[in-house]
C-alpha cells in the first residue's frame, strides 16, 4: 500500500463500549461516510485516506471531520457540504466558512 497523501477522519461519536450515543452520528455520520467514499471515487482522489472515529468532542459542530496533514477542521457536515470540501482539495484550497478549528 502506498502512503495516503491525506487522511479523513469522520467523527462516528462512538464511545467506550463501542454505543454510538453522540450527535455525529445521530446526524448522519454513517450515511456521510458511505457519501465521502463515493466522493473520493468520483473524483478520482485515491490517495486520500478515510476513517470513522470516536468521538471527537465537538458534538455542538457536528457532524465533523478532520483533513490530515493539513488539520481542517470541518463541522456541520451535509452532503453539499462535502462536495464544496472535495472540490477545495482537490484544488488545493480550503473552504473557509465550513472550518470549526
Amino acid at each position: 500500500m502506498e502512503k495516503p497523501q491525506r487522511h479523513i477522519l469522520l467523527c462516528n461519536s462512538f464511545r467506550a463500549g463501542g454505543t454510538p450515543q453522540g450527535a455525529c452520528n445521530k446526524k448522519g455520520a454513517p450515511a456521510l461516510m458511505q457519501y465521502l467514499q463515493e466522493g473520493l471515487a468520483d473524483r478520482g482522489m485515491d490517495d486520500i485516506a478515510l476513517s470513522l472515529t470516536n468521538c471527537l468532542n465537538v458534538c455542538d459542530r457536528g457532524p465533523v471531520m478532520v483533513v490530515y496533514p493539513e488539520s481542517y477542521w470541518y463541522g456541520g457536515l451535509t452532503e453539499d457540504r462535502i462536495d464544496a470540501i472535495l472540490d477545495a482539495l482537490q484544488s488545493g484550497t480550503t473552504v473557509e466558512e465550513f472550518l470549526i478549528a
